[in-house]
């Protein structure tokens, strides 16, 4: 594994462990070069509640790699969190950068409803 993947990991186990700590739900993305992903999973870590991706139907068509993508999913994921009863999450970014593609989808949840 090269280093870049290893901070990056480094970076995640980090911050899950204080989100564990808090005992919320969080908001959990993961981004590809292609797509971005993401799910919100319960306290307990066992169950995911809700999630949404570029892959989803109503988001696969034109470019599912850009900045206007994830914010097609951040309002999506916020639409599908409050309709099963979440409305405060912790944002678990997984170790990428607050920046652009990312910053975008949390954004989007924030102004669909989603506190964080």
């Amino acid at each position: 594994m090269n280093s870049k993947k290893q901070s990056r990991i480094r970076r995640a186990r980090r911050a899950r462990a204080k989100i564990r700590e808090l005992r919320v739900d969080r908001l959990c993305i993961n981004r590809t070069p292609r797509h971005i992903y993401a799910q919100i999973i319960a306290a307990d870590g066992g169950n995911v509640i809700a999630s949404a991706s570029t892959l989803d139907k109503s988001l696969r068509s034109g470019a599912t790699g850009n900045a206007d993508a994830a914010k097609a999913v951040g309002e999506l994921i916020a639409e599908r969190a409050k309709a099963a009863g979440v409305s405060k999450v912790a944002f678990d970014r997984s170790g990428f950068k607050y920046h652009g593609r990312v910053k975008s989808l949390a954004d989007a949840a924030r102004a669909g409803g989603l506190e964080f």
